[in-house]
C-alpha cells in the first residue's frame, strides 16, 4: 500500500474533523453565552453559596472554539500539522473521559471507544485523508 491509497478508513479521518468542527462551534457559543450573559453565576453546593464568574471560562471556550475549528480545516484537507493536533486533543478528551468514568460510566465508555478509534485512524491511516484530497 502506497501514499497515495486511499482505503475506507480515511472516512475516519473526515470524521475525525467533523467532529472537531462540531466541538469547536459548540465551544464558541459557550463561550459567547459565557460572555454576554450575567458575570457571575450563583452556585449552591453542600459547603455553602458560591459565585462563579464565568466570563473568563467564556473566553477560553472562544479561544478553544477558534483552535477547533481552524484543526477541524486542516485536517480535512490532509494537513500532516493538524493530525499531530487532533491526536493531541483526542487524547486530552480521552484522559477527560477517564476521570469521568465513575460519574458517568456508558458515555464514557462510548466516548473513549470513539476517541481509541480517531486516534487509530488518524496515526495509521492519517495520509490518506492527504491522498484523498489528492
Amino acid at each position: 500500500m502506497t501514499d497515495t491509497t486511499v482505503t475506507g478508513w480515511a472516512g475516519w479521518g473526515v470524521f475525525a474533523s467533523v467532529l472537531l468542527l462540531i466541538a469547536g462551534v459548540f465551544d464558541l457559543v459557550f463561550g459567547f453565552a459565557a460572555i454576554i450573559g450575567p458575570d457571575s453565576t450563583l452556585v449552591i453546593t453542600e459547603q455553602g453559596l458560591f459565585a462563579v464568574n464565568v466570563a473568563s471560562w467564556g473566553w477560553w471556550h472562544i479561544l478553544s472554539g477558534i483552535v477547533l475549528i481552524l484543526v477541524a480545516g486542516a485536517l480535512y484537507r490532509g494537513m500532516t500539522w493538524a493530525r499531530v493536533v487532533a491526536i493531541i486533543l483526542v487524547i486530552l478528551n480521552a484522559v477527560g473521559q477517564l476521570t469521568l468514568l465513575g460519574a458517568q460510566p456508558w458515555l464514557s465508555l462510548i466516548i473513549l471507544t470513539i476517541d481509541i478509534l480517531i486516534i487509530y485512524a488518524l496515526t495509521v491511516h492519517g495520509r490518506e485523508l492527504k491522498a484523498r484530497n489528492g
